[in-house]
């Protein structure tokens, strides 16, 4: 592997006081790579940012000519403009909003940054979609399993996942106060439309996916509970060798060992995504699949920062909290 200690890479994140664009600095912040430029907040400019000495901007204020690389955190929508002007400047982009994933319309202008199955297409990219949360989990669970023909094509795969409340972003919305999500456990987007399924068909194209959301009363996290249909000779342990083999010298995928299924203490404050599948069937012919993930960590930031690490040329994970 070639020395990248001394390579530095300056960056700048538009949208700085979201919980991904906090979370983004504050991964950053830890980064021996990377060097922050600027940050932006139109409510909060002139105030500090969550990393230290980093005032926050107006985004009109921030030079984009002055950065190998522009991350996006803003709400969905909003992002698009700022990819294009960013492009035009000369800086590459890391994009978190939708405004770029399969299913956008633009999805055509970007690599959409699996980082870890997208490798070498994000190291030449100067675009980079970077995932939802619940697909990064849903797409490298069934991914390698779908590949081994463990999941017969047009199979229905049922998925029961649920995220943490910054999941739905920092705006001020009554139904994320405290006192409406404590002691509280529902389902949202019923009847199968959540936006975040049109990615997870991208990445498994010929399964039939049945996707129900659900809020957990917890700051951050997600875990995804995937029931998958297979042949009676496809054991846990099969499932866990493919794994095995498909994420071996992928530091940022963690597996579970028999016996044992992740939860979010497992990955809450961490890059990684954490794999397991339950050695009893849950029903005939039905193995359940367990991802768990920050949702805030590999779901945004962390995945982010893993692709900007590609494009720029960096060591992988370097940065990355694993």
């Amino acid at each position: 592997m070639n020395d990248t200690s001394a390579v530095t890479v300056t960056v700048g994140v538009i949208g700085g006081t979201g919980y991904t664009g906090m979370e983004l600095l504050r991964v950053l912040g830890g980064h021996p790579g990377a060097d922050v430029r600027f940050a932006t907040s139109e409510r909060e400019a002139g105030g500090a940012s969550v990393l230290p000495g980093l005032e926050l901007r107006p985004a009109a204020d921030a030079d984009l000519s002055s950065v190998d690389l522009v991350f996006l955190c803003l709400p969905h929508g909003s992002a698009a403009d700022w990819a294009t002007r960013a492009l035009a400047a000369g800086a590459r982009v890391v994009d978190l909003t939708a405004d770029h994933r399969p299913g956008s319309g633009r999805e055509d202008d970007a690599v959409y940054g699996l980082a870890d199955v997208a490798a070498d297409e994000v190291r030449a990219a100067r675009l980079v979609a970077n995932p939802g949360c619940y697909p990064t989990g849903v797409q490298l669970a069934l991914g390698p399993l779908q590949a081994s023909g463990f999941v017969a094509e047009g199979a229905t795969v049922a998925i029961n996942a649920a995220s943490g409340v910054t999941g739905a972003g920092r705006s001020a919305r009554r139904d994320l106060l405290f006192a409406e999500v404590a002691n509280d456990y529902r389902a949202y987007s019923l009847g199968n439309e959540h936006r975040h399924l049109r990615e997870m068909r991208h990445g498994l194209p010929g399964l039939d996916l049945v996707f129900q959301p659900h809020l957990l009363p917890v700051a951050r996290g997600i875990l995804e509970t995937i029931y998958v249909p297979v042949d009676e000779g496809v054991t846990a342990a099969r499932v866990r060798d493919v794994w095995a083999e498909s994420w071996a010298g992928h530091p940022t995928i963690r597996l579970s060992g028999p016996g044992r299924v992740p939860s979010l203490a497992d990955v809450v404050g961490t890059d990684v995504l954490a794999l397991g599948v339950s050695d009893n069937r849950c029903a005939p012919g039905l193995l359940t699949v367990v991802a768990a993930l920050d949702n805030l960590g590999k779901g945004a930031a962390g995945q982010a920062v893993h692709n900007m690490n590609l494009m720029m040329g960096l060591e992988d994970t370097m940065g990355l909290r694993c």
